[in-house]
């Protein structure tokens, strides 16, 4: 969604230790993160913006940062990757400032996939199902979502047009944590959504050719709330973060939970702060924001609050590795607790 918010050893909350806590990591950038992909135990990708990806190969223990060439201008809001070697990165923008580049050698080189030719277009994230099967979601144009998709992990090309979901007015997606678009499985994908009177979620379940929608209780009737990041731990269960990022300590119908994929949505019944990502962390889930992070060990039901720090992005791998990122190169790893 175009209109959006600019969004070190980190400080724990009294009784946040029982359930873990972030370590600061050192990156030399300030650039403001917003792409994060955990990729194993050892290996991670974040973007963000001046054209800047970072990457470690070690755990965390150190991280390189680049800039893409020719693409110091622009805000990579999304990274996924699938090796220390492979990754791809979406950048968020206006017309042709949004583009798609990918590396095969570690971010030594990149190489052009997609620039967009649709003046009204702004892709907002990137998700894929493989490391050659991937789907990339804008903005609404005309009143329908723009979608393209790879299936050779090179070429991109536009959904049809009978595969565009109608977008209600003023609907858009938010490109704060390159989570407002997932995948699952082999054909399941979700987007969420802001701006409009409601705040909805739409599925898929054959690779974006028909789309349903629900609506879901969080935050709406204004451009800058809505549905921020959507997670699933399995088929059925997820969770859906968001809020009013320009009142991000504001907890008011904040974040939602699904048991049946996604179909219908219950509100949290203790709302957060507003928060722009969410994911599955093996056993618990975590959400992060701008005013903080928290941590649910009751499958959503129930959130603790971890820190007061600045984030914007979080990911952790099937194993139970995490990282957080967000504003002036800030990175940090999640240590649970005893560890």
């Amino acid at each position: 969604m175009k209109p959006f918010f600019t969004a070190a050893l980190l400080c724990g909350i009294s009784g946040s230790a029982a359930f873990g806590q972030w370590q600061a990591q050192e990156i030399k950038t300030d650039a403001d993160f917003r792409g994060l992909c955990a990729v194993g135990p050892k290996v991670a990708w974040v973007s963000g913006t001046k054209g800047t990806f970072g990457r470690t190969t070690d755990g965390g223990k150190t991280w390189t940062a680049g800039t893409v060439p020719e693409a110091d201008k622009l805000d990579f809001r999304d990274v996924e990757a699938f090796s220390e070697d492979t990754a791809y990165l979406l950048s968020a923008g206006q017309g042709e400032e949004s583009r798609i580049y990918k590396t095969i050698d570690g971010g030594k080189t990149w190489k052009l996939q997609f620039k967009n030719a649709e003046p009204k277009a702004f892709f907002d994230a990137i998700a894929f199902w493989d490391e050659k099967h991937g789907i990339a979601l804008s903005d609404p144009v005309d009143g329908k979502f723009p979608l393209i998709v790879t299936d050779d992990g090179k070429t991109w090309t536009p959904l049809p047009e009978k595969s565009r979901p109608a977008a209600l007015p003023n609907e858009g997606a938010f490109a704060a944590s390159g989570t407002c678009l997932v995948t699952r499985g082999e054909n399941d994908v979700w987007f969420c959504t802001g701006g409009a009177k409601t705040a909805r979620v739409f599925h898929s379940d054959d690779r974006g050719k028909t789309w349903s929608v629900s609506e879901t209780p969080l935050l709406a009737g204004i451009e800058s709330a809505g549905v921020f990041s959507i997670a699933f731990r399995d088929q059925k269960n997820g969770v859906i973060v968001g809020g009013d990022y320009r009142k991000p300590d504001d907890a008011k119908a904040t974040g939602a939970v699904t048991t049946d994929g996604g179909k219908t949505w219950k509100p949290i019944e203790k709302p957060l702060p507003f928060r722009s990502g969410v994911t599955w962390a093996k056993d618990r889930w975590v959400a992060v924001g701008t005013s903080g992070s928290d941590v649910s060990v009751d499958d959503g039901q129930t959130w603790k609050p971890l820190d007061k720090e600045k984030y914007n992005a979080v990911a952790f791998t099937a194993t139970g590795e995490g990282w957080a990122a967000g504003p002036k190169g800030r990175i940090a790893k999640f240590a649970k607790a005893g560890k």
